[in-house]
């Protein structure tokens, strides 16, 4: 091996940030990304390497070492490749950067645990919770970057980490009808995303796609699992997702086959 190799799902919000991130430098051909079919067990080589853990991204160094956890991926690739640097080198505002994306992670958990219910009842309860996160996110724009439309001057380390998950929780707009109120207290949250979405360092996956590969996680079934009665998960590389048709958008009282799903 003689460069770096990601070994990840193509689909992956966490994957997509290292991706994001070495478009914004061009060195995207610089870094071997291998996929990883979830459907299927890990590979005995990739858990040897990995030491038994199975979540994804890892990346693999020339010389064989393992690095896990995305962000500290991201930290590692911005390290070895400095220029052009991504994440800010002024201290305080890189700790403005690095507060903004300690954020990322209870933010995460609700959109996924959102997509992922199945009680009709829970619904209004965790539309409130994604709701009172993305106001959170918003009163730290107006504090930090009020004019913005990024955090900074450009789309950066803070875009890079939230851009795949803005981008995942398409899975709401779909399944749940999701969509951010119009008031005030989301209007710089709102124009962050939208500039975070249209940004082309970030163009690796499209809305259909997300919505298409994500429908086992709205039925509550995540990382390739398969719901009774399927015998492919939504995830499967036997069935390109552009000649699919779309999912039924009612998660809650219908489940469909693997020949609606054209699986």
């Amino acid at each position: 091996m003689t460069k770096l190799t990601v070994h990840h799902i193509p689909v992956c919000p966490f994957s997509q940030r290292l991706e994001i991130l070495l478009a914004l430098k061009g060195l995207r051909s610089e870094v071997d990304f291998q996929v990883v079919d979830i459907t299927r067990p890990r590979s005995e080589d990739l858990l040897r390497k990995t030491r038994g853990t199975t979540a994804l991204p890892v990346l693999e160094t020339a010389d064989g070492h393992i690095i896990k956890e995305s962000l500290v991926i991201l930290q590692y690739l911005e390290d070895i490749y400095p220029e052009p640097a991504v994440a800010q080198h002024d201290p305080y505002r890189r700790a403005v950067e690095n507060m903004l994306t300690r954020m990322e992670g209870e933010f995460a958990m609700q959109g996924y645990t959102f997509v992922m219910n199945q009680d009709p009842a829970r619904r209004d309860a965790l539309r409130d919770g994604i709701l009172k996160l993305y106001a959170k996110l918003n009163d730290f724009l107006v504090e930090h970057a009020p004019t913005g439309p990024f955090l900074f001057e450009q789309f950066g380390w803070a875009e890079a980490v939230f851009t795949p998950l803005f981008m995942r929780f398409w899975f709401l707009d779909y399944y749940e009808d999701f969509a951010l109120p119009q008031d005030e207290q989301y209007a710089r949250v709102r124009a962050w995303r939208d500039a975070c979405l249209a940004h082309p360092a970030a163009a690796q996956v499209t809305a259909e796609q997300i919505v298409k590969l994500y429908y086992d996680y709205a039925k509550g079934a995540g990382n390739g699992a398969l719901l009774a009665g399927r015998q492919r998960s939504s995830f499967t590389f036997d069935s390109d997702w552009r000649t699919r048709p779309w999912p039924p958008k009612d998660k809650y009282h219908h489940s469909a086959t693997d020949e609606e799903l054209g699986l």
